[in-house]
């Protein structure tokens, strides 16, 4: 018995008889034992609420982020949308503002040119090895375009058409050493061929050969086409920027700025009829 007394499980049966006692003294007080139980459970059970509420709180939070940012994401697709048609429909405005000019432009020299019947193209396609600054327009047979018609912009000349088909035709421009166009100096009168070399054309220029080697020909001068069967008179070729004697020292030659931006052109007109075309 002695032994008991001192045993470890005596002290721990004396300690749970004394809380024992101890919530039986605070029933009494308290007036019942359902308030001391409902103390009791409220003293661990509100600290898990309150843990139980903070990780509800936060979740909710995260589906409210989750869910915002989803709303948030699909309202800046549609704006995103309705962005790209606005800027889509700029510039097709702008396109068409810019062809209107053109046109304006183009009517403002044909008006003194009732030989001339001309075709708007626009320029489709441009081969990046094309060294010469050929392109592909988007008009053929079927808008009366043939081989050999002269194309030109409002600014001047830009070659001719050498390949067409129903709704394509295919234009090499003046800086190919394929094309030969009869021209003449505006200041001097002296007639010469205008073509194009391997070297100018890296440079976006041509030039004029066969000038007379006593001729005035002078930086700054306008060279417009002769006429003939292949080219209306009078379009402009482009500007002198350079004169100097052929290789033979026979001639002079002239170097060309062309009037037209031939290797950046968007839109053309092709010359589908003019007085002389065809005839030898």
């Amino acid at each position: 018995m002695k032994d008991f007394l001192q045993s470890v499980r005596f002290k721990i049966l004396i300690a749970i008889l004394t809380v024992m006692a101890g919530f039986m003294i605070m029933a009494v007080y308290s007036g019942g034992t359902a308030s001391l139980v409902s103390e009791v459970v409220s003293f661990v059970t509100v600290p898990l609420q309150r843990m139980s509420s903070g990780i509800s709180g936060r979740v909710g939070e995260f589906f409210d982020r989750f869910l915002n940012s989803s709303a948030v994401y699909d309202e800046n697709e549609r704006l995103q949308l309705q962005v790209n048609e606005l800027l889509g429909e700029l510039a097709d405005y702008e396109r068409a503002k810019h062809e209107n000019e053109q046109f304006r432009e183009l009517l403002g020299v044909l008006e003194d040119r009732k030989d001339l019947k001309v075709e708007t193209a626009s320029v489709i396609a441009r081969d990046p090895n094309a060294r010469f600054g050929s392109f592909t327009i988007d008009k053929g047979t079927g808008s009366n375009i043939s081989v050999m018609d002269p194309v030109m912009t409002a600014d001047g000349l830009v070659g001719r058409v050498t390949e067409v088909g129903v709704t394509y035709a295919k234009v090499v421009t003046i800086l190919d050493i394929a094309i030969d166009v009869g021209a003449y100096d505006s200041a001097t009168r002296d007639v010469g061929i205008v073509s194009g070399t391997i070297d100018l054309a890296a440079e976006g220029l041509c030039m004029m050969e066969y000038l007379p080697r006593d001729s005035k020909v002078a930086e700054g001068d306008l060279v417009l086409t002769s006429g003939g069967s292949m080219f209306p008179r009078d379009i402009i070729i482009g500007k002198v920027i350079r004169v100097g004697p052929n290789s033979h020292g026979t001639s002079l030659m002239a170097t060309i700025q062309p009037a037209a931006s031939v290797k950046t052109i968007k839109n053309v007109f092709i010359i589908t009829e003019f007085q002389g075309q065809g005839q030898e």
